[in-house]
């Protein structure tokens, strides 16, 4: 059985403890997993404040150069990663090769960035008695960040917290979600064999309720950049005190389909949406709104799509959806399913279980109160629920205290400019599902789905500080 170490200052550390890492889908062990201590997460940080100090003073081609590398490395051993992934997260290999792909397009998209930081100049003659000034700003790099990441996108979440960061000079604190450390800890070989100096990424595992005060709260650590549950977030947002913080914390996403909308051409893409990775997406589709002279016809539909989605072994090309992330997980949502169908909800497809999985579900007469539509179910189950008129469908996508990306089918302009101007969200997908994110693009959540943004270059304004230089161009 492998079994995995921390990185610190460049080197692999053993730890006096460890725990086992089981496959999501068999149950199987994979790995036997270093636990470690605070101390061992202080020595991380002080480590990574001691590389900093250095780093700082890479130009941006040499930054530039180590993401290419990284970039390169990544292509050649694309089939090796994805395997990780599927095995330790229990995605399908097709939907990890996916992410390979767009963790591969993360970090070129943080090599271009790390040329592209710039300031600009303040014209300090516009105020008045002042002259023989010349003022301009400049971004610098904050210094150590702590980056906490979740078990669904264990490459491309980790990747928009490194590339950014390294893209501008800071160095990293990373500590993986408890499930997925390999994903993770393979990072560290391709950053070194990429150049990065020892001691710019350190990697420590093990549990996150131990560990992460130290993480968040130590001295050294001037940016904390956190995905995860809303519960978990709050807690952070709390102990940060004035350090910068990003939160991604997940939604309920929402689409309307308005009756203009061709059926056929949007039935499987929202049904791919709704599934993929069994629901465990920030943005996984959750709620259709569809508008009641349509709602017959796309349901029947709907359903008919989401009947033919295989489920079974993430190893197997031809599986759409896997296990769950854990046990208690597949319970927790059937606890949900059968409170929603006592408060009067219908099954219409799905709701079959074993321990590790479930199949696609498909809920209809919810109402809004329901935890399958008000909270984020984070599983393989999807709400349809018709409406009389947009502003309807609005309001119901507003009733809720999630916000990160809302969707609109239409072939209205003036509707989907409606939309977007009144959705309450971080990102508005118009005739796409939600669940719609290339990784330069802004992503973050109004309301309680997050704070701060994502996104290389927006990342990189919450990684760096504003500074501002004047000269007095005579004495």
């Amino acid at each position: 059985m492998k079994e995995t170490k921390l990185w610190i200052n460049g080197e692999w550390m053993d730890t006096k403890n460890s725990y086992e890492l089981t496959s999501p889908y068999s149950g199987e062990s994979i790995a036997k997993v270093a636990k470690a201590s605070v101390t061992d997460v202080e020595n991380a940080i002080e480590g990574a404040h001691k590389a900093f100090l250095a780093f700082k003073k890479t130009t941006a081609y040499e930054r530039a150069e180590i993401l290419y590398k990284v970039v390169d490395i990544m292509r050649s051993r694309k089939n090796e990663f994805a395997e990780i992934l599927a095995k330790e997260a229990g995605k399908p290999i097709s939907a990890a090769l996916t992410e390979i792909d767009r963790t591969i397009a993360t970090y070129q998209f943080s090599a271009e960035a790390a040329k592209q930081s710039m300031g600009e100049t303040v014209p300090m003659d516009a105020a008045p008695g002042v002259k023989d000034r010349i003022g301009y700003t400049k971004r610098v790099p904050v210094g150590v960040v702590s980056a906490i990441t979740p078990f669904n996108f264990p490459f491309n979440l980790v990747a928009h917290k490194l590339g950014p960061a390294f893209a501008v000079g800071n160095t990293v604190v990373l500590k993986p979600a408890t499930q997925t450390p390999l994903s993770a800890l393979v990072m560290a070989e391709i950053f070194k064999e990429a150049g990065l100096p020892d001691g710019a990424l350190q990697i420590v595992t093990g549990s996150g309720g131990e560990l992460s005060d130290t993480l968040i709260t130590h001295p050294y650590v001037k940016k904390v950049t956190f995905t995860g549950s809303g519960a978990v977030g709050l807690k952070i947002k709390e102990k940060i005190g004035l350090r910068k913080v990003t939160l991604e914390l997940g939604s309920n996403a929402a689409v309307i389909v308005e009756p203009s909308t061709p059926i056929e051409k949007i039935v499987s893409r929202c049904v791919g949406g709704a599934f993929g990775f069994a629901g465990q997406v920030c943005i996984s589709l959750q709620r259709v709104y569809v508008h009641e002279s349509i709602y017959d016809e796309f349901s029947k539909a709907f359903i008919e799509e989401t009947k033919k989605l295989k489920v079974g072994d993430p190893l197997d090309p031809l599986t759409d959806v896997s296990a769950m992330i854990h046990p208690k997980e597949v319970n927790r949502i059937k606890q949900w399913i059968e409170e929603a169908k006592e408060q009067g909800a219908q099954v219409a497809t799905g709701a079959e279980f074993s321990e590790r999985w479930m199949t696609p579900t498909v809920m209809t007469n919810v109402t809004p109160n329901m935890k399958v539509v008000c909270l984020e179910t984070f599983a393989p189950i999807v709400s349809l629920v018709p409406y009389k008129t947009l502003d309807e469908a609005i309001e119901l996508v507003n009733a809720s205290d999630l916000g990160l990306n809302a969707g609109i089918y239409t072939n209205v302009l003036t509707d989907a400019l409606k939309a977007a101007d009144e959705l309450e969200a971080g990102a508005i997908v118009i005739n796409d599902i939600p669940t719609f994110r290339v990784d330069n693009m802004p992503y973050g959540g109004m309301k309680n789905s997050g704070y701060g943004r994502e996104g290389i270059k927006y990342a990189i304004q919450e990684m760096t500080d504003l500074k501002f230089i004047t000269i007095k161009t005579t004495i």
